[in-house]
């Protein structure tokens, strides 16, 4: 066990001085020291994360075995995290490391909170878009109170759209993602018609036919919810034209009866 390994764990021992941040877990002459480090990483957002090096009698000559664990990263993380730790371990001089790989391990650790953090705010800004959405919906009986729970539903969600009635009835929505997910929802768990029997029922059979986000320019947004009859597929095939939906309707077209 060199002096240079026991001025090692001395200052580390100083350095994370904090309550809870450096455990000397064990030490002898056969197997050297063993060390838990446990460090926080990644500002406010970040994970804590507890290294243990085992520093074997011949240390620095050789690397330090290196196991990592987290209650805040996955496995994987953590496996990731450890190999890239004795990646750059393999890499260093044969000096003392500890420190160097700690800072290290941080900044590894600063790298995954960022990249989880712009992932989130990447699913916000999604969810923030544009979107449209087609709906089949398999029957409307009681139409007053279907129709009124349908335009009741978009005006909270923010949503626009059209109610089209025929031989198949569709709905047209556009909103927030979070949104027109929302509304779909709605219409598989609440009671919103009745069936054949005149029994309240949900819409247990609604298809969502396409989904997707829709660069829309102001003339071409909807306005309000609408409801509107048509009676022929030159009919329907209209309807998509004046709302420049050309393009979803061809989309859906071989899914309609």
């Amino acid at each position: 066990m060199s002096d240079a390994t026991l001025d090692e764990v001395s200052v580390l021992s100083a350095i994370y001085c904090g309550e809870g941040e450096f455990q000397l877990v064990r030490q002898s002459a056969q197997d050297g020291f063993v060390v838990r480090i446990n460090c926080s990483a990644g500002g406010d957002r970040g994970q804590n994360v507890n290294v243990v090096f085992h520093l074997h009698p011949n240390y620095p000559s050789c690397p330090p075995d290196i196991s990592v664990s987290s209650t805040g990263l996955s496995r994987t993380q953590c496996h990731s995290i450890r190999q890239k730790l004795l990646d750059k371990a393999a890499s260093l001089p044969s000096e003392p490391m500890v420190h160097q790989l700690v800072e290290y391990l941080q900044q590894q650790c600063v790298e995954l909170t960022e990249k989880h953090r712009t992932g989130e705010d990447a699913v916000k800004e999604r969810e923030k878009e544009e979107w449209a959405a087609v709906l089949s919906l398999d029957h409307i009986r009681s139409r007053n109170h279907y129709v009124g729970l349908l335009e009741r539903w978009s005006q909270q969600l923010q949503l626009t759209g059209r109610l089209l009635l025929g031989q198949n009835i569709l709905v047209i929505l556009q909103g927030a993602r979070c949104d027109i997910k929302e509304f779909c929802r709605r219409l598989k768990t609440i009671k919103v018609d009745v069936d054949a029997s005149g029994k309240k029922c949900k819409e247990r059979m609604m298809k969502v036919l396409i989904e997707t986000a829709f660069n829309l320019s102001s003339q071409d947004s909807l306005q309000g919810f609408v409801v509107k009859n048509y009676h022929s597929l030159p009919e329907l095939t209209a309807v998509f034209q004046e709302l420049n939906m050309t393009e979803l309707y061809e989309q859906i077209l071989p899914t309609l009866k």
